[in-house]
């Protein structure tokens, strides 16, 4: 898998949530995803790009206002599988929310993916 093509999908899935209007997510996330994605967030699983653009239009649509989305880091790519960490804002010091992603990528598309949204809490460190 092209590291470029990984970051190039990516991207355009982060895109969406920036959108100038609604009427472009779907085209933006069409881009990037696959069209049998099957995405894992934080409502649990769904699959399809409508599922993805549901919960993209969700956080658009937050009660602090329109946030923004950005990639925070370099994509990490081992083979076929990518991460990459984010964050969203939202208007005049609102809620702030960063995560990782874990995405799957098949012919330069997301076919999986998997949020991740704020800390791992501190465990005891026993193996």
């Amino acid at each position: 898998m092209d590291e470029a093509a990984a970051q190039s999908a990516i991207d355009m899935f982060v895109s969406a949530f920036n959108a100038a209007d609604d009427r472009y997510v779907t085209e933006l996330l069409s881009q990037a995803l696959t069209a049998d994605v099957v995405f894992w967030g934080p409502l649990g699983r769904s699959e399809g790009v409508e599922a993805v653009e549901r919960f993209v239009l969700d956080l658009r649509r937050h009660p602090a206002g329109p946030g923004t989305m950005v990639r925070c880091s370099a994509v990490d790519m081992p083979g076929e599988w990518a991460r990459y960490q984010w964050v969203f804002t939202t208007p005049q010091d609102g809620p702030r929310l960063a995560g990782t992603d874990v995405v799957h990528l098949r012919r330069d598309r997301i076919d999986q993916m998997i949020v991740f949204a704020g800390d791992i809490k501190p465990g005891s460190g026993r193996l």
